[in-house]
């Protein structure tokens, strides 16, 4: 074996052993947390929904839809394209599986491969974990083809990757600025990868967009994949109508409902042949009622007989060891009707793969997550380049399925973000990505988007000098947006609110350092922390918002800390968006109000110190921030004591005082 051979074998032997314990680590926390908590709890936190009846609201591509209701309203963290397990009692207890398509006020439909008499009534839906992705990544792992093993090569510095030479080519997207055409120009001309470097608001799928077309024209075959289907959903809707042939291929309750039509589910629906897979399936439903009807040869009636002995005793209407020559002659006839109805689904199966891969032959582009670009119908076909968003919150082993089928490949993503959510300490080095050690490595192998259109250029400028070299300028669409361009009037609530609200005041930092119930807490048992002053504050922030005609929609709430997220929900109730940091990235509002929750004696910033975070937060909010916490902690590191200055500086920063109501 070759050095370059060995180090290859090294890192992928590595990145399964990381595979497994992190597959462990999501099963075990679901699993405990099931164990740990009553139904009633879980139903809490909003993993679980109890007391459920179930009817079948129709049947959609192969899948029972049911559709599992109650009289009192369902409020829960489950939302469609949700892995889900159905049970009586005991969730660990159940193998019944399956996708939430979708949510109301008092149900949820579920769509299942089979739906069992017992599913029906007085049941639970439990989230589940979801561990088929893991097996796709050990599985390409495993079968890791040239494409696979270069892209490790060029991440261990093992091969020297080609120069970038940019492709001279007319846009069809007219408005896009000199980077965005810069970036598609030089990803058209490498022969082996490119980086799309797209930090906040920069029009990145835009960008990819306009790349897919370019590649489309030049007569290439393209694999467009993302880490979750949201992001594919995004790019497939901006080719819909482009005259560009799309297929989407993934669990059809996945796919946004707008867009059903571009699936491969759909497609197959509306293929000539699909009469014929119909029929199919329809006989092996018949087959397999008609065989139920008989019975069933279980070990306690054929007492060790084989299922020729069955059948041989049958033909001769002879029974034997005590098993009578009518229940011989029932398991007899199950066995044969068995038989047909293996062999007419399995028929179906071949002619439902030879209707894919027809579809898929005729298509441009073939879209869907990392994780489904390894199913086999996939697969079936060759790529000239795979274009991968959402790259930087992707493992290794995640973007290396479609990287894997490709000749090519387009990375893009932004590494000044937050990384991948791994949940075991031990395999905390997934969180590493491609796209994050090629562009250490090979920083001309990029190019970075400099204009972004989300912003009023003060909330950009803190972010754009601490973590883009000041690289990144505001289009002149937004670099003067505020609340007052929405109509929304000028506060008048006294106190320091009117200063803090006003919609000219774009960047605001509420101070809780003067006050003597500054400090943040830890509920038993937990890792959290909460800052119930800083709650207050932000309840008291979203209400008079809202009084003021700002709308619910146009706020968010964040906080890095999952508990202060719970405290801020049970004070504002579903008034407006409240999530943690990590569940904001790639979102946007008009306003957000950000809670950093860290104020101790001691300096401690906790995974604050983990700038990234810092960088997601300050880049969501389009016309206002206000940002909320104790400035003599924060202030204990060097960034987030240049963001309080600055706030000093350029915005607005807001003492609260000792005895001042902030509620």
């Amino acid at each position: 074996m070759t050095e370059k051979a060995e180090k290859l074998s090294k890192l992928t032997a590595h990145l399964k052993v990381l595979i497994e314990l992190e597959r462990k680590a999501e099963i075990e926390a679901m699993r405990l947390e099931m164990k740990r908590l009553s139904g009633r709890e879980r139903e809490k936190v909003g993993r679980a929904v109890l007391d459920l009846n179930g009817k079948i609201a129709g049947e959609e591509l192969g899948y029972f839809l049911v559709r599992y209701g109650r009289d009192r309203e369902i409020k829960t963290e489950i939302s469609v394209g949700d892995l889900v397990v159905i049970s009586k009692r005991d969730p660990l207890k159940s193998d019944l599986v399956g996708t939430v398509v979708e949510k109301g006020k008092r149900f949820l439909t579920v769509a299942l491969e089979t739906a069992p008499e017992w599913a029906l009534k007085g049941i639970r839906i439990d989230l589940y974990a979801n561990d088929i992705t893991f097996k796709r990544w050990l599985e390409n792992l495993n079968n890791l083809r040239e494409s696979g093993e270069k892209a490790l090569e060029f991440y261990l510095g093992l091969r020297e990757p080609e120069e970038s030479e940019p492709v001279e080519f007319q846009p069809f997207d007219r408005s896009l600025n000199a980077s965005q055409r810069e970036a598609i120009a030089r990803a058209l001309g490498s022969p082996d990868f490119f980086l799309v470097h797209g930090p906040f608001g920069t029009g990145k799928t835009r960008t990819l967009v306009e790349l897919i077309k370019q590649e489309v024209e030049r007569g290439h075959r393209v694999l467009a994949t993302a880490e979750s289907n949201v992001a594919v959903d995004n790019i497939v809707e901006r080719l819909a109508g482009s005259g560009i042939n799309v297929v989407r291929v993934g669990h059809p309750s996945r796919v946004s409902k707008a867009l059903r039509e571009t699936t491969l589910a759909y497609l197959i629906t509306q293929h000539e042949l699909y009469g014929e897979l119909r029929e199919l399936r329809v006989i092996g439903e018949n087959l397999k009622e008609k065989r139920d009807t008989y019975t069933k040869p279980a070990p306690k009636y054929r007492r060790g007989l084989s299922d020729s002995e069955i059948l041989r005793l049958a033909s001769k209407g002879i029974g034997t060891r005590g098993v009578p020559v009518r229940l011989i002659r029932e398991m007899a006839e199950w066995i044969k009707l068995n038989e047909q109805v293996g062999r007419t689904f399995e028929d179906a199966k071949k002619l439902e793969d030879r209707i894919a891969r027809e579809i898929l032959r005729e298509a441009d582009v073939i879209l869907t997550t990392n994780s489904s670009a390894g199913l086999e119908v996939v697969d079936y076909l060759s790529y000239d380049v795979a274009i991968i968003d959402e790259a930087t919150q992707a493992t290794i082993p995640s973007v290396l399925i479609p990287i894997n089928r490709a000749k090519r490949f387009v990375l893009a993503g932004d590494h000044k973000q937050l990384p991948p959510t791994i949940l075991s300490e031990k395999a905390k080095e997934l969180s590493k990505t491609l796209f994050e050690g090629l562009i250490e490595r090979y920083p001309n192998k990029s190019e970075m988007l400099t204009i972004q259109y989300r912003m009023n250029e003060k909330l950009m400028e803190f972010p754009s000098r601490e973590f883009y070299d000041g690289r990144i300028k505001a289009h002149e669409s937004v670099r003067k947006v505020t609340l007052a361009d929405l109509g929304v009037n000028e506060p008048n609530f006294g106190n320091f609110w009117n200063e803090a609200l006003n919609p000219k005041n774009v960047l605001v930092f509420i101070d809780t350092s003067k006050r003597k119930d500054r400090f943040e807490r830890q509920r038993r048992g937990s890792d959290s922390r909460e800052n119930p002053l800083e709650a207050k504050v932000v309840a008291g922030a979203v209400e008079r918002l809202l009084e003021m005609g700002v709308r619910p929609e146009w706020i968010g709430v964040i906080t890095p800390y999952d508990d202060q997220r719970d405290l801020i929900s049970s004070m504002v109730g579903e008034k407006v968006e409240v999530r943690t940091v990590d569940g904001y990235q790639g979102r946007e509002k008009e306003v957000v109000i950000l809670s950093f929750v860290r104020s101790n004696w001691r300096m401690e910033l906790g995974f604050l110190n983990d700038l990234r975070r810092l960088n997601v937060s300050l880049t969501r909010a389009r016309r206002k921030l206000i940002a909320v916490g104790d400035s003599s902690t924060l202030s204990s590191h060097p960034t987030y004591s240049r963001f309080i200055e600055f706030a000093n500086s350029k915005g607005k920063m807001i003492r609260v005082e000792r005895l001042e109501n902030v509620q």
